[in-house]
Formats: structure tokens, sequence, C-alpha cells
């Protein structure tokens, strides 16, 4: 993705290397609730057992490496994160032009930058946790390893990959804002977990759908390069609850899936793209056999 000197948000708060007060390993983000209001990426390979993943974060970090290559990780961390501040702003951009051309006002989120461990308006979070949206404060809040994690541990490289990761996370900004997610939140209450999982795999699948209509737009500017698209792609199926499930457990059990199946992510995420428009995401009118 060509994201070499152009804007970066300002809407970003840089926490990382500041101790979180009130954070627990392995903690979860604003506890049951979380079911609801939050896409947690990492959760859905152990069915919402994150303290399974624990042990990724921090063998990386720069302070127990040598000199020399604590200095290179430093760096490369730091790109990491002009990118993703480059990114945030395309985001920015995008969803600011297609509220203006609907008649509405957009209302940008902030995006926060931590390690390790992070106090979030729905509660504290480890790295474990993975990337997240917290409507109550409206950020989206990132470990900047997972971007590590994502292309060791998922076989996900590139760029445009994390990318996506951030346009979906904003996507469920996009549904906070218009009121979907409280609709959801109130009618999942009245579910059985059965039924509450389906609901949270239809938001998800409209959050990828709307990162795919980021997508659109960002190709329309000319950003795209070769082959990030399929990065999105490939992302988006290796985040699959599906695949994950069996890969982590060796089988898949479609009632705990709370994201979709890769086909699914992939399918909604390319729609999105071709699409560019509002009008195609509505996830909650499709038959669940038919998501």
């Amino acid at each position: 993705m060509k994201w070499q000197d152009r804007r970066k948000s300002t809407n970003v708060e840089d926490r990382r290397g500041i101790p979180a007060k009130g954070a627990a390993i392995g903690g979860g983000v604003g506890g049951g609730i979380l079911i609801v209001i939050i896409i947690v990426i990492l959760t859905i390979c152990t069915g919402g057992d994150i303290g399974n993943l624990s042990d990724i974060s921090g063998n990386t970090q720069a302070s127990n490496l040598p000199a020399d290559t604590a200095m290179s990780a430093a760096i490369q961390d730091d790109e990491i994160a002009d990118f993703a501040k480059v990114i945030f702003a395309d985001i920015e951009d995008v969803w600011t032009e297609i509220f203006n051309a609907n008649g509405m006002e957009y209302v940008y989120p902030t995006l926060v930058l931590y390690t390790d461990y992070v106090q979030s308006g729905c509660g504290a979070a480890s790295s474990s946790t993975g990337p997240f949206y917290c409507p109550a404060d409206y950020k989206v809040y990132i470990d900047l390893i997972f971007f590590q994690e994502l292309q060791h541990e998922f076989n996900a490289p590139g760029d445009f990959a994390m990318a996506y990761v951030m346009a979906h996370e904003v996507g469920h900004h996009i549904q906070t804002i218009l009121g979907i997610m409280e609709d959801v939140q109130s009618l999942q209450s009245q579910m059985s977990q059965a039924e509450a999982n389906e609901y949270n795999v239809r938001l998800e699948l409209q959050a990828d759908y709307l990162a795919g209509v980021w997508a659109h737009y960002v190709n329309k500017y000319n950003y795209l390069e070769e082959g990030d698209i399929e990065e999105a792609l490939n992302a988006a199926s290796a985040v699959g609850d599906d695949r994950i499930q069996e890969e982590h457990m060796g089988y898949a059990v479609p009632d705990t899936f709370t994201h979709g199946t890769s086909e699914q992510r992939r399918r909604w995420f390319y729609k999105g793209f071709k699409s560019g428009t509002l009008e195609e995401g509505d996830t909650f009118a499709v038959d669940y056999g038919d998501l």
C-alpha cells in the first residue's frame, strides 16, 4: 500500500510503554458485555479463552532484547505506529466523505496504541485480547505486537492485512454511531447464547463489509498496490471461526461461532469492496444460513 509521506491522524493516543493502572493478565474487556460490543479477533481461536494466547505477547518486547536488536525492534515498532496513523487518517477521510454524502456528520474515533496492557472505557485488557473497539469511549485499541502475530502466527502478512484489521475495528465504530450496536446488544440480552452468537456473527460480518467499503474508497484514491486486496482477503480468512477452531482444537463448533467462517469473512469484505455503499451491507436482513 502507498502510505509513506502521507497525512497521519492526530486522533491518536500513544500509550506504548506506559503501565496501565488496574490491568490484569488475561482479563477481558468489560466482562460479559464484550460478547456484544467488541471485536476480539484472537478470542475466536479458543472459544473466548484469551488466556491461551497470553504467552505470545512480551517475547519480542525491546526491553528483553540485546541493545542492537532492541534498537532495531524499536525502530520497526515506530514505523508500524506511523503506518497505523496514516491508515487511521485514511479511515477518517473515507468515512467523512461517505457520511457527508448521506447527509450525516461523522464522529471521529480515537486510536490508542499500547504495550502489554491497557485500561479502556470498557475495562482492562491485555495484548492477548487482540485489537478491539470500545463503544463506551469511541476508541480503537491496538498493541502493535498483534501485527507481528498476524504475520507469523496467522500467516497473514502484508501491510494491507494490517489495514484490514484497523478498518474492521472502525467498522464497529460505524455500527455504534448508527445505533446498530445498541440495537443488537438489546436483542442479545433476550436471547439464548446460541442465538446471541448468531447475532454477533452478523455484527462481525457487517464490520468486515464496512472494512471492504473503506478499501473501495482507498482504491479510488489510488493508494492500493498490486496484491493488497489479496492480503486483506487472506487476513479475513485467517481469522475465521472455523479455521482457527480447527487449528487449535482439531474440529469446529458452529454454535460457538461469534465472528463467521473464513469463507463468510472473505466474502463480506469483498462484497463491501466491490459495492462501496452502505446499502448492501445489511447482514441482519439475510437468513442466517445464507450469510
